[in-house]
């Protein structure tokens, strides 16, 4: 097998960037084709290749890579989840990602944040906790030091 398809099925044929599935039989010259990211210059990083469609692996290399809140989501001041994956893979521990009007909208936060991390963070356990706190609710996500 080639480093693509072993990155490929390690993250379930899903780019890491816009978390769609990428099609495996697309060509790799395509934009929606399959590519290898090297996500850090570290040699020592756990994971340092993730897959990313070609297109969106190319435009991560021109602006900052932003992983977008699905809007489907009531999430006031959501973290920017890139900055918070290396805090917690730098540092473990926890940290508040955002606040919700209901526990309802916190619940369905926390359980995207759950599988979204799975994929932008393979092999780091994250879990999610809720806090009422102030008449909203707290969402924070949670792990070990690695």
């Amino acid at each position: 097998m080639s480093l693509l398809d072993d990155v490929a099925e390690r993250d379930g044929w899903r780019c890491w960037v816009c978390d769609e599935p990428v099609d495996p039989d697309e060509s790799v010259n395509d934009p929606r084709g399959p590519s290898v990211d090297s996500r850090t210059a570290d040699r020592k990083a756990k994971v340092a290749e993730r897959l990313a469609h070609r297109g969106c692996n190319t435009r991560k290399g021109a602006v900052k890579v932003v992983i977008a809140w699905p809007e489907r989501l009531y999430v006031v001041e959501p973290a920017p989840l890139i900055a918070v994956a290396e805090r917690l893979e730098r540092k473990g521990g926890r940290e508040m990602v955002g606040r919700c009007p209901t526990r309802k909208d916190a619940q369905e936060a926390a359980d995207w944040l759950v599988d979204r991390f799975s994929r932008l963070v393979p092999g780091m356990p994250v879990t999610a906790d809720i806090q009422a706190g102030g008449g909203q609710f707290l969402v924070m996500l949670a792990t070990g030091r690695r």
